[in-house]
């Protein structure tokens, strides 16, 4: 192979690896909300599980962002009325937690999590903080009340 050949190959590996994350986020099943925050609590309509370009189709998880949380909270979907709300932030060293299916993973250290906030993989040893929740109409009411 001479320099030319290599130097052509090399820039459309480059290229393809670089267009990568971009073509495969368009796959990716994800969901920003800023929930509505009512006294204590997190409003979720559940139609927020809907995807739009499926109506029959429901989402598994959604991320509620808002200015006034720290960190972003992963609510996953396992049916109608079950449902798990988790506090982002690896409980490690306190990394911003990444999802990725149904598990969250640390960027920082590789800790991975269960989508029931169980440690998987350490270094990580303690759970993530959980939200109780409850269902109230075609509503989802998350608890931002400390633990006691």
């Amino acid at each position: 192979m001479d320099r030319l050949e290599f130097i052509k190959k090399c820039g459309f590996a480059c290229l393809g690896i670089t267009a990568l994350p971009i073509v495969l986020s368009g796959c990716i099943s994800n969901k920003i909300v800023a929930g509505t925050i009512e006294e204590d609590y997190i409003i979720l309509p559940l139609v927020d599980f809907v995807e739009a370009k499926y109506p029959d189709k429901k989402r598994s998880y959604v991320i509620i962002q808002n200015d006034i949380l720290k960190y972003p909270i992963c609510v996953f979907r396992f049916s109608e009325t079950q449902y798990e709300a988790l506090w982002m932030q690896c409980s490690h060293q306190g990394s911003q937690l990444q999802v990725f299916g149904d598990k969250l993973q640390c960027p920082a250290h590789g800790s991975e999590f269960t989508n029931k906030g169980h440690v998987q993989n350490g270094p990580a040893d303690r759970a993530l903080r959980k939200f109780p929740l409850y269902i109230e109409s075609d509503f989802l009411k998350i608890s931002l009340k400390k633990p006691v």
